[in-house]
């Protein structure tokens, strides 16, 4: 602290305590009938004059509650520091006097941070319902308890306002103390984490006149940004009655208030009908209260309480009132906690106060002893005020910390929505969100439609271009070739080409005026290089970079890019020539491989449909040269479906359907491909692509100032002593057609967009490969720049409409040698093309096979049997042999000797019954003869 200021303090100490020895003061045991508490705040003061019938309606409950204290009365003592700092210090060194033992207050964070000191020393804990400055910590002041919600918690809701409605920077207005300073540094670490910011700060003295105001808000109206956060609690009333005349309460603005505002107008609330049309669409904060039964009767016994009032009029009931009623029951409770915990009121002298050969009287400041032990029961204490829950957090901030945000509107207010630590912006209260986990994306963060300045419910862009006669300086590539994209007009500072085109086009469809200057970069001898000019932008060189300016990573961690124009990824360009057609072209649509297997499965088709045919087809049988001749003439005639010859069995004619399937998409390939090679020019290049070169050493072309220089030694490891620069389209011709050998390139690394530029006038070079990077070209601007993302808008409007390929067609379209008919050589059809038709076949194939040998051997070993009974030979002798005549045997002749053997069975059965008959009758005859005789002997 100043050395002047503690001087005069302690004469002033002097003076009050010269007379008044103040010893040390022990209790009795019991509880004391009165504690003393004081308060400090300027009763003048709107929060002041509300404060006080806050804290005496408090003070009176307390008291006629016997269950609180039993029997213990809180007397309290109320000082005015009358607006100053200075009378704050003297009014609480006052209280130490009178044994209080907690002080309320003070009004203001000024004030608060001296006294705070005090209360340090002293072991007194001091309360503070109004006092929201967030550096007021307790690490540096532990006996500072503040009973309000930190400010740090209401700059964290005005930043996700200002995200949530997509804002990126704003203008801070604030009271230069401490109050107006430490918020607005909250409000600036809060938007950092949002990835916004405050653009400029505009600082008040706390006594502003008109004048000074006028000129502040003259600077505010001439900046980018549109969104204005006024953090003050005096001299607010001529700020909005300073910016209605000036214009800044209309269309465009947004005015985010704090607190104060709200505050302010429910202690005057109703205002007159023209003070509140200078607010018509402010937003401002209001800390939340619960609605609860105990808060409405308080609000309905509020009118009483303010009747007798001045000449000021009644007094409306703000947060202000609630939090300091709530801070006397805090304290009544933690006294009450105390005294159940044996605390004394005492009191001793500090030793360090004592100052040798001095008649300041410092030893007549006591310490309360236990003072830490009141302020942790305080800081214990858990009670449900008019507030709502009311507690301290380990950090020692009040619980649940939330806001409603509030929308002036006409000559009252309306609410759209509600903040809170626990799940951001939602239009639903707090507390019905507390029992729900915590959803904090950006889908569930919800507000109402506001009405904003200019009575309008569009929500404002939030910038526009500083009204203070300077130019956007873009830099514009001075480029050496390929000016078709971007050229300097000699003798003038005028840039023309594709790019530039593209930029003005989109500048027109802007729904505002943006002034520039365009500024050419590079000397003009070679192509500058584009990441050395984005860079610039984070310099402040430029404040923007148009041209071809590839979107690439590195330049994205500089700035800004807008939605591309055009695409142009890096390709390949070589040296091609003509191809010409040879004797044995029919050889060239399949590879090796391809023809092998196509021979292959041709044979074994042949063979397939023979086995599965030659037992039951007369077309498939004969001597064995005519079989051979029939296999190897079926099979080959397949391909032209010729084969005379006819399949007569089911799994014959299924393999046959597919193979002819498989055929027929042969054929149809080879022609196409073989057309291709016959009737269109053919180009070839011993240059395949990026894997090529990458495999040789020999060197590679790349524009001078591209990207590609980089790209090609970071991201694919070439070595950058292969590299060779090129400055102009004709440098690149001379290189390509010199050869590697002759001083020249293998082949150039370029662009699409310029190669394709390049190939238009250069014939006998055209593109290798595939495009192996995918990128566009768009405009540079700084880190979160606004006009970026309206300029990506005006880019795809342009798209959209068509204007965009008007513009190419108009710069970039030439007779380009790729649409002439030439081509570079066809890809020969390959075996990994079609082996999923050969595995189906094959397949098909396997499966006749199988049920044909499965049906063949049944039939077999019926037959078998059959021939082996009436013989009684064994059944396994000679058996293979047999089967090798019965597979080459026609199964009609084996199905007729069939029938013939089980004939022949069927007549030896027959005859053996007849006999078996007449043997069976001449014994039964011999048997009746037997039987006679004996019944003859017996009579």
């Amino acid at each position: 602290m100043n050395n002047i200021v503690w001087y005069l303090v302690l004469m002033v100490l002097h003076n009050c305590l010269a007379s008044t020895g103040v010893g040390t003061n022990v209790s009795s045991s019991v509880r004391p009938s009165i504690v003393n508490i004081g308060a400090i705040f300027s009763l003048n003061s709107l929060i002041g004059r509300v404060a006080k019938v806050a804290i005496e309606a408090a003070i009176e409950d307390v008291n006629s509650d016997p269950s609180v204290l039993r029997g213990t009365k809180l007397k309290i003592t109320m000082q005015d520091s009358n607006y100053s700092g200075f009378l704050g210090i003297i009014e609480a060194l006052r209280f130490m006097e009178k044994d209080t033992v907690a002080i309320i207050g003070p009004q203001n964070a000024a004030t608060a941070h001296v006294i705070a000191h005090i209360a340090n020393e002293l072991q007194t804990p001091m309360l503070s319902f109004s006092v929201a400055d967030p550096t007021l910590t307790p690490l540096q002041f532990p006996f500072f308890v503040r009973t309000t919600q930190s400010d740090e918690f209401q700059m964290a809701a005005i930043a996700e306002m200002v995200d949530y409605y997509g804002w990126r920077e704003v203008i801070a207005i604030y009271v230069d103390d401490d109050h107006g300073r430490n918020g607005i540094m909250a409000l600036g670490d809060k938007l950092v984490e949002k990835r916004c910011k405050i653009s400029y700060k505009a600082p008040l003295v706390s006594d502003a006149s008109r004048d000074n105001i006028t000129d502040l808000l003259v600077k505010v109206a001439l900046s980018e940004s549109r969104i204005i956060v006024v953090h003050v609690y005096v001299g607010w009333e001529q700020v909005f009655d300073v910016a209605e005349r000036l214009g800044m309460m209309g269309t465009g603005y947004v005015w985010i208030a704090s607190n104060w505002l709200s505050n302010t107008l429910d202690i005057n609330s109703p205002l007159p009908a023209d003070f509140m049309a200078n607010m018509e669409g402010v937003l401002t904060l209001r800390t939340y209260t619960p609605d609860s039964k105990q808060k409405r009767k308080f609000v309905s016994r509020w009118s009483n309480l303010t009747k007798g009032t001045p000449a000021t009029g009644p007094l409306g009931l703000n947060t202000y009132s609630l939090f300091a009623y709530d801070t006397v029951w805090l304290l009544a409770h933690a006294i009450d906690a105390f005294f159940n915990q044996g605390g004394k009121i005492t009191y001793s002298n500090d030793s360090r106060l004592m100052v040798q050969r001095s008649n300041l009287n410092l030893d007549a400041m006591s310490i309360f002893d236990e003072g830490n032990l009141l302020l942790q029961n305080i800081l214990k204490t858990n009670m449900t005020g008019l507030t709502g829950p009311f507690g301290f957090t380990p950090e020692r901030n009040l619980i649940r910390p939330a806001y409603e945000i509030i929308n002036v509107v006409g000559t009252g207010m309306r609410r759209i929505g509600y903040w809170c630590n626990y799940s951001g912006l939602s239009v639903f209260p707090p507390e019905t969100l507390y029992n729900k986990p915590a959803n904090r994306s950006s889908s569930n963060q919800k507000l109402y439609d506001a009405v904003w300045p200019g009575q309008t419910t569009k929500k404002p862009r939030g910038w526009v271009f500083p009204n203070n006669g300077r130019h956007l300086i873009i830099g514009v590539p001075n480029r050496v070739s390929y000016r078709e994209f971007v050229s300097l007009v000699e003798g003038t500072d005028q840039f023309t080409g594709y790019c530039i085109d593209v930029f003005t086009s989109a500048l027109n469809m802007l729904p505002y005026a943006v002034p520039y200057k365009l500024m050419p970069f590079g000397d003009g001898l070679k192509n500058p290089s584009c990441t050395d000019l984005v860079h610039l932008i984070t310099t402040g060189v430029f404040d923007a970079a148009i041209g071809d300016i590839a979107i690439i990573t590195n330049r994205t961690r500089m700035a800004d890019f807008t939605q591309p124009y055009i695409e142009s990824g890096l390709v390949v360009v070589a040296p091609v020539r003509k191809r010409n057609s040879s004797a044995w072209a029919f050889f060239k649509p399949f590879t090796r491989e391809m023809w092998i297997t196509t021979a292959l499965f041709f044979l074994v088709i042949g063979a397939v449909v023979w086995i599965l045919e030659h037992r039951l087809n007369d077309d498939f049988r004969g001597p064995p040269r005519k079989q051979v001749v029939t296999i190897l003439w079926f099979s080959f005639s397949t391909m032209f479906f010729s084969h005379r010859e006819n399949t007569v069995s089911t799994l014959g004619r299924l393999v046959l359907i597919i193979w002819l399937f498989v055929v027929l998409i042969i054929n149809s390939s080879y022609t196409a491909s073989l057309t291709s090679i016959l009737t269109v020019q053919q180009l070839t290049s011993p240059i395949k692509g990026i894997e090529s070169l990458i495999e040789t050493s020999d060197p590679i072309g790349y524009q001078q100032g591209s990207f590609a220089r980089n790209y090609l030694i970071d991201e694919i490891g070439i070595q950058e002593s292969r590299l060779v620069p090129l400055n102009s389209a004709e440098d690149h011709a001379k290189a390509l057609r010199d050869g590697p050998h002759g001083g020249g390139v293998a082949a150039v690394v370029d662009e699409r967009a310029y190669i394709e530029l390049f190939l238009s006038a250069h014939c006998e070079f055209s593109i290798i490969g595939q495009e192996f990077t995918k990128a566009g070209w768009g405009f540079a601007f700084p880190r979160d720049s606004p006009l970026a993302v309206d300029m990506s808008t005006a880019i795809l409007k342009l798209s959209e409409n068509g204007d965009l390929q008007r513009i190419h067609d108009k710069w970039l379209m030439r007779s380009a040698c790729i649409s002439q008919g030439t081509k570079l050589e066809v890809d020969r059809l390959q075996l990994k093309s079609f082996w999923g038709l050969f595995v189906v076949c094959g397949l098909a194939c396997l499966l006749a096979l199988f049920i044909y040998f499965i049906q063949m051997v049944r039939q077999f070993s019926r037959l078998h049997k059959e021939e082996a009974q009436p013989s009684g030979r064994s059944l396994h002798s000679g058996r293979l042999q047999t089967f090798l005549s019965f597979a080459d045997e026609k199964e009609d002749e084996v199905k007729s000797r069939s029938k013939t053997r089980q004939s022949e069975s069927a007549s030896n059965r027959s005859t053996g019954q007849d006999e078996s008959m007449n043997g069976s009758k001449e014994s039964y005859a011999e048997s009746s003869s037997s039987r006679s005789h004996a019944n003859c002997n017996n009579a």
